[in-house]
């Protein structure tokens, strides 16, 4: 009944992540004899990618999309990423936080009528309805926000942090970009077929 309650109704915590060419700094050690850590900076011009990531409460399985910006196409792609991903699903539930580019109306178009509690803030100078290129549909999604301000309340920034720490920080990629790309999306990928271990990193499982 666990596993058919879980196809039916996933519970995923979303959220973004950017990262640089160059490296970020952070303390570090090495064994003795080795050599000394180093953040080496590119004389390359500075350069970003966004990740879009998902993460399923139950399983720990990671989805996620790696693009230059994290558009309202960006979303419309994940949105149908994640569909796919549940075929079975009766609502798909996704935390969000309250970045208004998750309540565009190009954003939501896609998706089932949503049920706020609270109507978002958008900027007073957005458009209140989808417009004519947006992709209608009802993908059975539902957005839930989370306080503002309340980023502790989401467990996947806490496998940001684990990225960073092992990817990210004083990294040697700088004269590399598709080199650190690449390497993230391997780190992540590991996390493709869910994994215990990354929701007791996340504290969703007691250690």
């Amino acid at each position: 009944r666990n596993e058919e309650a879980r196809e039916a109704y996933p519970f995923l915590y979303l959220d973004e992540l950017t990262y640089y060419r160059q490296p970020t700094l952070a303390r570090a050690y090495e064994s003795r004899g080795c050599q000394q850590p180093l953040a080496r900076r590119s004389l390359r011009s500075e350069t970003h990618f966004r990740v879009l990531g998902a993460l399923d409460a139950a399983t720990g399985r990671l989805h996620f999309l790696q693009r230059k910006t994290t558009s309202t196409a960006s979303f419309v792609t994940f949105w149908y990423q994640l569909a796919q991903a549940y075929p079975q699903a009766e609502t798909i539930d996704v935390v969000v936080d309250n970045w208004p580019v998750h309540f565009h109306p190009d954003v939501l178009a896609p998706l089932q009528p949503q049920a706020f509690p609270f109507p978002p803030k958008l900027p007073a100078n957005w458009p209140t309805e989808p417009s004519a290129r947006a992709k209608v549909d009802n993908l059975p999604i539902q957005l839930l926000c989370l306080p503002t301000y309340a980023s502790w309340l989401n467990p996947i920034e806490k496998l940001w942090r684990w990225l960073k720490q092992d990817v990210l920080h004083l990294h040697r990629l700088s004269d590399d970009w598709l080199g650190l790309r690449q390497q993230v999306a391997d780190f992540l990928s590991a996390f493709s077929d869910g994994s215990q271990e990354l929701l007791r990193y996340d504290g969703l499982l007691p250690i």
